[in-house]
């Protein structure tokens, strides 16, 4: 009786002893592994040379412009420096701040999973964050020289836009050429938007643009008001390329108060942002 007893605990003790060692495994596996579990995935990023070294990395933050592409163009460039102004004694040259703004605006849509065409491109400068930017020819088309004269220079660059549009399987393909105003020196403008004349998918670009920058400058400058216009233009490098574009004119280059929103690193970078705030709307409300 006693010797069955014992057998009985014995059996029972084992049991027990057996149970504790699959508790202690799981948990010895648990530890092990929570730690990778918890780990967030790694931070999805793309490369591009243009950009400079130290931004030629980028982050993926999204992908809420995946399927979309983007020509970006920036004015003149090569022997052209376009609109020249004069500030605190420095030359200020068209091109090298249109060619500063369109990267920064490439920068983020690509973070934001679209494909990204520059057009013109200049493999030193990067992006860069002086005020006054420092004026250079080396500027090409895709690595051809951009010729002095204006309408080869301009079918160039459609040409360019036209022959990656017919690679290209997106079913939104967009074309933003970037320039700056040269007016009187006491004219103060804000940004113009145009589009080709009928363009209805370029006009709503344009006023969602236009629509955007208003909304940020009655957010961060309350009362300043904005007053920026869409209009049609019948302009070549609109006329003459396949994909709907908008063409911008950031400010009057001459003028001291429209310089303040070329010559501030944060200003180009502001207005970079919003315009890919404005496409991400365009594209999210797509027909």
């Amino acid at each position: 009786m006693f010797g069955f007893i014992k057998n009985t605990e014995t059996r029972k003790h084992r049991g027990l002893s057996f149970l504790w060692r699959v508790f202690v495994l799981c948990l010895c596996v648990s530890v092990f592994i929570s730690p990778v579990s918890a780990q967030k995935k790694k931070q999805a990023t793309g490369k591009e040379p243009l950009f400079g070294k130290a931004l030629a990395t980028y982050p993926i933050t999204s992908r809420e412009l995946s399927g979309a592409c983007f020509y970006l163009v920036c004015g003149h460039g090569g022997p052209d420096p376009g609109a020249i102004g004069t500030y605190n004694g420095y030359k200020l040259h068209e091109d090298e701040y249109a060619y500063d703004i369109v990267l920064r605006l490439g920068r983020e849509l690509l973070m934001r999973g679209a494909k990204v065409h520059f057009v013109i491109q200049d493999k030193k400068d990067g992006i860069r964050n002086e005020k006054v930017l420092k004026n250079s020819k080396r500027e090409t088309c895709m690595g051809q020289a951009i010729p002095l004269d204006q309408m080869a220079r301009l079918r160039q660059r459609s040409y360019k836009i036209d022959h990656l549009y017919k690679k290209d399987k997106s079913n939104y393909k967009r074309a933003i050429f970037v320039h700056v105003d040269s007016r009187s020196q006491g004219k103060q403008t804000d940004v113009y938007f145009y589009h080709a004349p009928g363009s209805k998918q370029g006009k709503r670009l344009a006023d969602r643009m236009r629509s955007t920058l208003a909304a940020k400058y009655k957010k961060h400058q309350p009362g300043r008001g904005f007053n920026g216009t869409v209009s049609e233009r019948n302009l070549y490098v609109l006329r003459n390329t396949q994909p709907a574009g908008v063409y911008l004119e950031l400010g009057n280059i001459r003028n001291s108060r429209d310089q303040q929103r070329l010559v501030l690193e944060n200003n180009r970078q502001a207005l970079a942002k919003w315009i890919a705030e404005a496409v991400v709307a365009d594209y999210k409300g797509k027909k």
